[in-house]
């Protein structure tokens, strides 16, 4: 291409990154461009909530203009905030590589409780103007209150700064690009599986006119062909329910290392209301957005009971989940749990580098011997339910196997990379399957110590509910040693060892991506009744 481009783009900090980045991937295709620097009515208008703008496309609308008249060449957009269909002579061309899609809590020392969910004090003012993540964190923490936060990356940091908020939510993309410096902040990363991200978020744009193919051909030497098959699930999504940038609506697709594809959806009715979830894993991408829209009918039919064997909290996020779908809950665990020692030696955990947990249980019970864990010993968990176990005694954890999925083994071995030649101390449960120590390398020396026992309940009554969830190996053992599955029960295990028992007695059964109560709430929402 002989002719010198103009890049439109928005004169933000952020904006202007963007395009430079843009700008040096077509240098390095031996391209030559300049910028040039547009307001648009989202830079003009800072005193109004975005849902309160007219039309979709108040970040976009302007470069979208200066492209029809030829004004410019191409236009550079964060993705997530450009409506689902383009205006008529225009189109995308390419896209870039996807930047991390989670979200950041970015918060001020002083508001910090790492005992609570996402580190946040009881009742904290958290700045931001999505919908879509009001209704998340609310899920998560209903005890937040919210106030619309705009501007720019560094005016939004500055209103913090200035304490017009106890905390504020960024996407972590953003902040990444631009570099800045928050190290006088606290800060949570919050994986895209746990708060779903808006559809494209961490992704850039380039819009074209439609006619001037010899721009388009050039560009797709710079265009990420995976990244746009799986944004274009997410963007259908948006398309189908309409939804604009201000809709309570996220939308997260992947590809796995096993070449399949999967996505996690959350959609509320509004900024108040407790958002459905489901996720949904598929061999190809052709179909996937129709099936999660689907999923998401008024009128679908729901499962009318549940059966847990746990004891559940109905200010849980499973509680409040089956409330809200006026679902009968019949919560109950089927074992008792005994200690096995009453002291703990100090100097076990002196030699221990890392200290691994597989379960709530262990937590509550390694806590309850007063352990004396030194400043440079480091804490994993299993996932998430074992995460917000372990921030009840202050602590958060250095490593979670949360976003690898559930197969423990998948996070075993992710587990032993991280710990390879150094000492892992592991409180457990008597006659546990020890998934975690079999992954470890040679290297690494092991501590391994049983802390609790389970026992059976005698007599287990049986239930009629139309969902039985099983949360340990052992809850079902307790329930089928007298019980049978009544036909059109459906069953769904919390975890993958659970999985094992159900189907060494050929019973089929649902896995939940995460082994908690969000992943135990899509997998609900994904049956078929």
């Amino acid at each position: 291409m002989n002719r010198k481009l103009i890049i439109g783009t928005r004169g933000s900090q952020l904006a202007l990154w963007q395009a430079n980045h843009v700008k040096a991937r077509l240098s390095e295709i031996g391209v030559e461009s300049e910028l040039k620097i547009i307001k648009t009515q989202g830079d003009i208008i800072q005193h109004l909530r975005l849902d309160k703008l007219e039309g979709k496309g108040f970040f976009t609308k302007e470069l979208e203009e200066e492209l029809l008249s030829s004004q410019i060449d191409l236009a550079v957009h964060s993705h997530k905030d450009l409506p689902t269909v383009n205006p008529p002579g225009l189109i995308i061309a390419s896209v870039s590589e996807r930047e991390d899609p989670a979200e950041l809590i970015i918060i001020h020392k002083d508001c910090v409780d790492l005992k609570k969910r996402l580190s946040l004090k009881h009742n904290a003012t958290v700045g931001t103007s999505s919908n879509r993540r009001k209704a998340q964190f609310l899920s998560l923490r209903p005890d937040l209150e919210f106030t619309d936060l705009r501007g720019n990356l560094q005016t939004r940091i500055q209103k913090l700064r200035d304490e017009q908020y106890d905390a504020i939510v960024l996407a972590k993309a953003g902040v990444m690009r631009i570099d800045m410096d928050l190290s006088d902040f606290h800060i949570e990363e919050i994986a895209p599986i746990e708060v779903v991200p808006a559809p494209a978020q961490g992704v850039l744009a380039i819009q074209i006119r439609e006619s001037d193919q010899e721009l388009f051909e050039t560009l797709q030497q710079i265009n990420d062909s995976e990244v746009a098959r799986t944004i274009a699930v997410e963007r259908k999504v948006l398309n189908l329910f309409d939804g604009g940038c201000h809709a309570p609506l996220g939308c997260f697709c992947r590809k796995t290392e096993s070449g399949k594809y999967e996505a996690w959806t959350s959609i509320a009715e509004d900024n108040e209301d407790f958002p459905d979830r489901l996720y949904y894993q598929s061999a190809s991408t052709e179909g996937m957005a129709e099936h999660i829209f689907s999923k998401f009918q008024k009128g679908r039919k729901m499962p009318s009971s549940v059966f847990i064997t746990r004891d559940l909290d109905e200010n849980s996020y499973l509680g409040r989940y089956l409330a809200k779908h006026k679902i009968q809950i019949d919560a109950r665990s089927l074992i008792k749990i005994y200690p096995t020692i009453n002291k703990l030696d100090s100097f076990i955990l002196k030699r221990a580098d890392w200290i691994f947990f597989n379960s709530k249980n262990a937590i509550d019970h390694f806590f309850k011997l007063d352990p004396v864990i030194l400043k440079r010993t480091k804490l994993a968990v299993l996932g998430r339910g074992s995460e917000d176990a372990l921030r009840k005694y202050d602590r958060v954890a250095d490593f979670s196997g949360d976003n690898l999925g559930i197969k423990t083994e998948d996070i075993a071995k992710e587990f032993a990379k991280r710990v390879d030649g150094q000492t892992v101390f592991i409180p457990r449960a008597k006659d546990s399957l020890m998934s975690i120590q079999q992954a470890l390398t040679p290297d690494t020396k092991i501590i391994d110590m049983p802390i609790y026992e389970t026992v059976l309940e005698e007599n287990v009554d049986k239930s009629n509910a139309d969902v039985l969830i099983f949360t340990s190996p052992s809850n079902v053992e307790a329930y089928f040693r007298e019980n049978l599955v009544d036909p059109g029960q459906q069953i769904i295990c919390i975890g993958y060892s659970t999985a094992k028992s159900i189907e060494a007695m050929g019973l089929s059964y649902t896995l939940p991506f995460t082994p908690d109560e969000i992943g135990l709430s899509e997998a609900i929402f994904g049956l078929n009744y």
